[in-house]
């Protein structure tokens, strides 16, 4: 008689913690999506952000470039290419971060 009584509270328990835990999901889930509105509200201005520093090692950029094109450098091009793909990977990472997370 007492290993019934046993298993009956013992299901008792396992019926409770499941609608606590059922009554829990709806509150994780507002969190989550609270997180959610949080994260993606910081995107357009992070996305200003990266594109202004895109800008102005840009204008670094062209003012190393045209100081050793003045100079008569013969390693302009590649000091021209590596700051060219500089400003356009950050201009390309900011965009496929915002399309792809928003």
């Amino acid at each position: 008689m007492e290993k019934q009584s046993k298993k009956a509270l013992l299901a008792a328990v396992a019926v409770l913690s499941g609608f606590s835990a059922l009554a829990q999901q709806g509150n994780g889930s507002a969190g989550i999506n609270e997180a959610t509105q949080m994260v993606t509200s910081y995107f357009d201005p992070a996305t200003q952000l990266i594109y202004a520093i895109g800008a102005v090692v840009g204008l670094i950029g062209g003012v190393k470039v045209y100081n050793k094109f003045s100079s008569g450098d013969p390693d302009t091009s590649k000091t021209a290419a590596s700051w060219f793909g500089a400003c356009i990977f950050l201009i390309v990472a900011a965009t496929i971060l915002r399309s792809f997370f928003l």
